[in-house]
């Protein structure tokens, strides 16, 4: 970017620069790997609310009984660190704030009417597969940083087995495009390491490297397509 400062010597001098962001791949990515037909399925640690409260009343006493446990709900939770909606919009249903939020990918959603207040529960739906339970309001709290952590792990575990699924390791270069063209996904493959190589495979197959990974230890073999020794494996695929 240009960036200059003046140093001691009176010189323009370039600063050390890094630069952060949030891609639209990177959203993408985040769309592709966790979401459904019903919208976005948000991890919890992402997720800008992590619960979200629906009041179920009928008519405006019944509202105010709801919202007072509501709001006591929602400040328990605010004060340790969960990140809290109450939607409490009069101008909407209960079965369109669900699937707003459903939409929207929050994680978990309470629900609590009179007849909760009355047995002191709430019901609590979880957005990536669901399931709905009747919780005691005395171990919401504890309850909800558990569903949180678990449903953090899950998708995380449900996207490595993914990812791991659909790498496949090639020795050669027919099992190569064989892979490529029944199967997908990444390939797991030697290289020799020069762009000559890796342009004539992807004329050929138009698949590319698309990432040597930092965390592979060295192993000697011969490069899928040249033969020529290798010391690495990095990951071949299409780009869609």
């Amino acid at each position: 970017f240009d960036v200059k400062f003046a140093s001691y010597n009176g010189d323009l001098e370039y600063v050390w620069a890094t630069s952060w962001g949030v891609s639209t791949r990177l959203i993408g990515a985040l769309i592709m790997t966790h979401s459904d037909d019903k919208g976005l399925v948000l991890p919890p640690k992402l997720a800008p609310y992590q619960v979200v409260i629906v009041p179920i009343y009928k008519g405006e006493e019944q509202r105010n009984e709801v919202s007072k446990v509501a709001e006591k709900i929602k400040y328990e939770l605010i004060n340790n660190n969960i990140r809290v909606k109450f939607d409490n919009r009069d101008n909407f249903k209960p079965g369109f704030k669900f699937n707003e939020h459903e939409l929207k990918g929050v994680p978990l959603r309470i629900a609590i009417g009179p007849k909760d207040i009355e047995k002191g529960n709430v019901e609590v739906a979880r957005r990536y597969d669901f399931s709905k339970s009747i919780v005691s309001q005395d171990k919401l709290l504890e309850y909800l940083e558990n569903q949180l952590n678990e449903i953090q792990k899950n998708l995380f575990d449900k996207a490595k087995k993914h990812q791991e699924e659909n790498i496949t390791r090639v020795e050669n270069f027919n099992d190569f495009k064989d892979i490529l063209n029944k199967k997908g996904g990444f390939i797991l493959a030697h290289w020799d390491g020069t762009e000559e190589t890796e342009n004539a495979i992807k004329k050929e197959t138009k698949a590319t490297i698309r990432c040597i990974p930092l965390n592979s230890e060295e192993e000697s073999g011969n490069c899928v397509y040249s033969g020529k020794p290798s010391k690495k494996r990095v990951f071949f695929a299409k780009a869609y």
